[in-house]
Formats: C-alpha cells, structure tokens, sequence
C-alpha cells in the first residue's frame, strides 16, 4: 500500500516518543568505537517543513513537537529532552519552529565517519523527496527506493561489528503487524545481537497485540517495552498513544528512557501517562 504520507502527521505526539527514543539509542551506542550499520526500512521524507499544507491540514504537530518547543527553556540542557529540542533547534532558522526531521536526519546527523546507514522507501514519491534531502555530513549514506523489511533481511548480516535498526511502518495493512514480527524473527536468527526498534501505534482494534504476542511466543529475548498513552482509548477510530519496542537496549538506557518519558507525558497532555516494561527477560 503506498498511500500513505508522514507528512499529514509530522511532528505528533508518536513522532516525539519514537524520535527522542532513537535519539537517545544512537547517543547510547555510539559511545563505543565500533563501527555501526544504522538501517531505517521505513525512511519517509527525511525533512518536513511545518507550514506544508498536509502538514498543517491535520496540524498534529501543535500536540506534539509544538508543546515541547514552547517549553524548550524549563529543561536542562543535559536531560534528555533538553537535547533532543537543542538538536531540534539547530534545524530551525530563528526561534519559530518550522521544520520537523524525520528519522533519517536523527540518524544521519549522528552517524560517524565509521558508520554505515542504509535508508528504505517504497513511496515514489516519498523517495524522490529523501533522495532530495542531505542527512548527514559523512558520505557513508544509501538510499534505497525497496520494500524495507525485506530489503532489511537480505541485508544482514551486515559488515560492520554492530547493528541498529528503526522499523516503523504506517500499519495501514492489517497484516504489517505480523510482517514486522516475522522480519525481527529472522533479523535475530542471522545477528543475534542486533539493536533494534520498532514503532506501533496504540488503536482501538488494539491489533499491536499480534505483534507483542507472536514476538513473546517465538521466545525472541531481551525486549523492553514503552507505551506512552495520551489518552483513553475510545471506540471510534484514532491513535490514542504510541508503542516502542527494543531489542537488546544498550545497559540502563531502559531506566534513562523510562524516566525521559515520564516527563515526555507530563508535558503533552493533562491524562498522558507512560509505562514502560521488560517484555521479554534474558534468554
């Protein structure tokens, strides 16, 4: 399905929780000296300029990265939060905000000369607009216009020491949630090691479970999961909060993110609350 576009959701709430969790991930395992191949299977546009019309036709920004932005100055500088919106800042051209990156800037603009990144887009157009875009400053960048996660699992194993993968699909096809299982299944028979992340969103239908159940069942270790819910679920249609998954999280960054979320919730809605948990133990 090519359908759909992040533009008429950049900025959201979900985008907040996932990026400022990928963001701390790749600050986690980065400081080590070993070379990374960073992959993103779900790249979108990579740059979204907040005054766009889809982008304003929805303006979910305005309860997500907009909420923060105004509160930019009550954080510290050295807290979580505080460096996402000082990375975020260096983006903007004054102290308005108007543009908000999408994954493979976040990735980009810490990769290292050591550092691979390999960025997957199925969307025609999509990709003519990521291919458009300069995410990093180091050349050690492919674009891929391909399937992610099969291009993902031809992909590995990968020839650098280490690897970290963002899947974060739209799930408008019902059966993504079991294609994303399926992919980290034979993602971790080929690098066990492996860090990865996966993005869902919190539906009503409640169809996340699939994936959480079948990754449980299949005995797949070390899996930390953080839900941040922004509301109550209604019966009607809607996200009502955002799903991440991680496996093999660096040491006490499940602690760090944890805590960083906490305060994530308190900022974006009155009723948001999160909760994070080990879903799977040790093997």
């Amino acid at each position: 399905m090519l359908a759909y576009q992040h533009a008429y959701h950049a900025g959201n709430f979900a985008d907040v929780h996932k990026h400022l969790g990928l963001r701390r991930l790749i600050s986690a395992m980065t400081r080590k000296s070993s070379a990374i191949s960073f992959v993103d299977t779900h790249a979108g546009r990579g740059l979204y300029p907040l005054a766009a019309a889809e982008t304003q036709k929805l303006g979910e920004f305005r309860d997500g990265v907009e909420r923060l932005w105004q509160k930019r100055r009550s954080f510290a500088v050295e807290s979580p939060v505080g460096e996402w919106l000082a990375s975020l800042a260096t983006l903007q051209s004054g102290t308005e905000l108007s543009r908000y990156p999408g994954s493979p800037w976040w990735l980009g603009s810490m990769l290292r000369p050591q550092d691979r990144l390999t960025l997957f887009e199925l969307h025609p157009g999509e990709h003519r607009h990521l291919s458009d875009q300069t995410v990093s400053p180091h050349a050690g960048v492919q674009r891929r216009h391909a399937d992610g996660l099969k291009g993902l699992v031809k992909l590995v194993p990968v020839s650098t020491p280490r690897l970290c993968v963002l899947i974060d699909p739209s799930y408008e096809k019902k059966d993504e949630y079991e294609e994303v299982a399926e992919t980290l299944i034979q993602v971790v028979r080929k690098v066990r090691h492996a860090v990865v992340l996966i993005w869902y969103p919190l539906l009503p239908a409640g169809r996340h479970r699939l994936l959480l159940d079948t990754l449980r069942q299949a005995g797949i270790p070390k899996l930390w999961r953080s839900e941040l819910k922004i509301r109550e679920p209604a019966a009607e249609r809607g996200m009502y909060g955002s799903g991440l998954l991680m496996l093999n999280p660096p040491w006490q960054l499940d602690i760090e993110l944890d805590q960083a979320f906490t305060t994530l919730a308190s900022v974006l809605a009155d009723d948001a609350r999160h909760q994070g948990q080990w879903w799977t133990g040790e093997a």
